[in-house]
């Protein structure tokens, strides 16, 4: 695929993301998980690979990785998460870090300097957000609402780490994997 290609899947997904009433439709916790993983592991590979320019927040994977996994488990600790629901400035903060997140992380483990390094990048994210997800789906209470101040929603809850698992999962989990392929072809036998 061309470079405007890439763009114009980007900005149909982050208009997915954000234009429709994903609350409405789905519930609070159901929307919130699937404009991150809309954000994080759809969105932002397609910005990498449309805007040259985003390779530039290129860093050593284990940080990439490390600030990814800081966002993403960062903003679904309870009061943080709260603040978000919230709306406001909390929220375009916590939207504008995954998208920034996910483009450092995928920047990183897509540069081809060291795809191997970037493998290990991805099949960590991927392990990470299987663990978050599994968590919100096996929990047995609503995790998020006493602090949020709504009723408890677990099936809501349950719904959004389903979400994650089917997406995030499989998409790192994926490109993860297809950079092993690619360093083992590339190898001399």
């Amino acid at each position: 695929m061309t470079r405007p290609i890439f763009a114009t899947l980007a900005a149909l997904t982050l208009a997915i993301a954000w234009i429709p009433d994903w609350e409405a439709h789905q519930g609070d916790f159901p929307a919130h998980m699937l404009r991150h993983m809309i954000l994080v592991a759809i969105s932002a590979p397609l910005l990498v690979a449309a805007l040259p320019i985003l390779t530039r927040l290129t860093l050593p994977i284990a940080l990439a990785a490390a600030i990814e996994f800081a966002v993403v488990w960062g903003f679904h600790l309870p009061g943080v998460h709260a603040a978000t629901q919230a709306g406001g400035a909390a929220f375009v903060l916590e939207q504008a870090l995954f998208l920034a997140a996910g483009c450092v992380i995928w920047a990183s483990a897509l540069a081809p300097e060291n795809p191997l390094a970037g493998a290990g990048g991805m099949l960590l994210t991927s392990m990470h957000m299987t663990l978050l997800g599994a968590l919100l789906v096996l929990a047995t209470d609503d995790l998020y609402a006493e602090i949020c101040g709504r009723a408890p929603d677990l099936g809501g809850q349950q719904l959004g780490g389903l979400l994650m698992l089917a997406i995030g999962t499989p998409i790192y989990l994926v490109a993860g994997l297809t950079l092993t392929a690619k360093v083992l072809k590339e190898r001399p036998t």
